[in-house]
């Protein structure tokens, strides 16, 4: 037990190397900029005000939202998704597959999931010994169930997720106009310091060039940095706005999410707009900050499925059945009412029709599909 608690501390130690590098990086890069350029290199007072400003606009803006990704803890399924005592037990005595998916085929019947595993099972974490909502995966780095997991960053040291994804996202941009706004207003001088006369007579310089000092190595290097990271960030950040349009995470990009009908890559998507409101809000004010505006709660969210009239849907779900060789899994045949997201205001309604209902609208059969036109 020692070497292992003594393991898992180290593991626990090593994993923030990363931020800390990036920690220097950023200390560093400040240090060049502010002390280095403006106040021993740039002789002009206008231009250092306006440096100093938009640098410490963007650097504060960075730091807070790195902050955020770092330090805001993944969120983890609720309390109803965990099995109860008995049904605890009994699964854990079942040996056999078919009884313990029939236990959380019982168990879920009443929880708002909609996915599955590719072979139609319950998703289930032994781990954590809880059913997983739709989107939720469990972290090995983590060790948690994370509700729309979408992967684990060594970069901010915790998993990117339902809770801090708008951070990430924000990190991610204010990183890129950090990186973009330094390279570029060094730039000049990263010219000048280039090709500075290497003479040491004073008097054999040009005179409109630059002293050769010691900053000179800093806003050479200052230079190089900002550049680098900028490509690098640059892919990951347009990467990660396309995953947003199409509402998918990374984890969806390499294996879509399986529904009552099959895989859907695009199960979750409601469209542009509405994808972009899921993840930052409905207020557009507070899109910019580093503020959880995110909507839902992250156990459920609205899906693109096409509701058909009781008839038709209950001969799709025995043919459906027919198809699936001895698997008599129960699935739920809708998402969420739209009373359950926002995001759906203003769509048609979701139709429930019993027996009776049924027999009336047999004559006037058609198939409702949710608008999903932003």
């Amino acid at each position: 037990m020692a070497p292992s608690h003594v393991l898992k501390c180290c593991q626990k130690v090593l994993a923030w190397v990363p931020v800390a590098f990036i920690a220097l990086v950023v200390a560093w890069s400040y240090y060049a900029y502010v002390v280095e350029l403006c106040v021993f290199t740039i002789s002009s007072t206008a231009e250092k005000v306006v440096y100093l400003v938009v640098f410490h606009l963007s650097f504060v803006m960075f730091i807070w939202s790195y902050g955020k990704t770092i330090f805001t803890s993944p969120a983890t399924p609720s309390n109803e998704f965990c099995l109860s005592k008995a049904d605890k037990e009994q699964y854990e005595k079942e040996e056999r597959p078919e009884s313990q998916q029939e236990i959380l085929r019982r168990a879920a019947k009443d929880l708002p999931i909609y996915t599955t595993t590719a072979s139609r099972a319950i998703r289930y974490c032994d781990r954590c010994q809880l059913i997983k909502p739709d989107r939720c995966h469990h972290c090995s780095a983590c060790d948690v169930c994370v509700l729309k997991m979408d992967h684990h960053c060594p970069w901010v040291n915790n998993c990117v997720g339902f809770s801090n994804y708008k951070f990430f996202l924000l990190f991610l941009m204010y990183s890129l106009l950090y990186c973009l706004f330094v390279a570029a207003t060094v730039l000049q001088y990263f010219i000048k310091f280039w090709t500075l006369c290497r003479r040491k007579a004073a008097e054999n310089c040009p005179k409109n060039e630059l002293p050769d000092t010691h900053a000179k190595f800093h806003v050479l290097f200052l230079f190089f940095v900002a550049a680098m990271f900028f490509i690098s960030i640059l892919s990951l950040f347009s990467y990660h706005c396309w995953l947003v349009g199409k509402n998918r995470s990374t984890i969806e990009t390499f294996r879509a999410p399986t529904f009552r009908n099959g895989p859907d890559k695009n199960g979750f998507s409601l469209g542009c707009s509405k994808n972009l409101r899921e993840v930052f809000g409905d207020e557009k004010k507070y899109w910019l900050l580093p503020i959880f505006t995110s909507l839902g709660d992250g156990c459920n969210f609205p899906t693109r499925l096409v509701i058909m009239d009781p008839e038709q849907l209950t001969v799709s779900s025995q043919n459906e059945s027919a198809k699936s060789s001895g698997s008599s899994q129960s699935f739920p045949t809708r998402p969420l009412s739209e009373s359950q997201n926002r995001l759906l205001a203003g769509d048609c309604q979701w139709v429930e029709s019993g027996p009776e209902e049924a027999n009336v609208k047999s004559g006037a059969k058609k198939h409702i599909i949710v608008s999903l036109e932003s």
